[in-house]
């Protein structure tokens, strides 16, 4: 595989690219775009699903985005260390029924030397807004 830069170990200024990196490829809500910067064979725990493979990953994001319209989407770094980072997130969504969302969580992440994340443990907490309330 080709690297994915950059690459690990990372530095402060390495972490910070890899999460805005991931904070605009999600915003696109493309499933196809975000899956190509994961392994072919990573492992998620997404709230309480397990997802396996970058072809799970894209079916998970594609039913995602079917139900979460006008995602906007913020990560910020909290830690790094080596090949691992831990990123804080806040999105806000609404369904179907026009009810807005900010959900709130945290997420570790693992990379293989070549930059591609190989792990993700994403725990998410939902919080029913008005849209008054949007700060995204």
């Amino acid at each position: 595989m080709e690297k994915r830069y950059p690459v690990p170990p990372f530095n402060l200024e390495t972490a910070l690219q890899k999460v805005k990196a991931a904070e605009e490829a999600w915003n696109t809500k493309n499933p196809e775009l975000v899956a190509q910067a994961y392994t072919p064979d990573t492992e998620w725990r997404n709230r309480t699903e397990f997802l396996h493979g970058r072809a799970e990953i894209t079916a998970f994001l594609q039913r995602k985005w079917t139900k979460e319209f006008d995602y906007k989407l913020k990560k910020e770094l909290w830690g790094f260390r080596e090949n691992r980072m831990a990123v804080r997130f806040e999105y806000e969504w609404h369904d179907h029924d026009g009810q807005w969302y900010r959900s709130y969580g945290n997420e570790l992440w693992e990379f293989d030397e070549n930059g591609y994340m190989q792990k993700r443990f994403a725990s998410i907490n939902d919080l029913p807004i008005n849209e008054s309330e949007r700060i995204l």
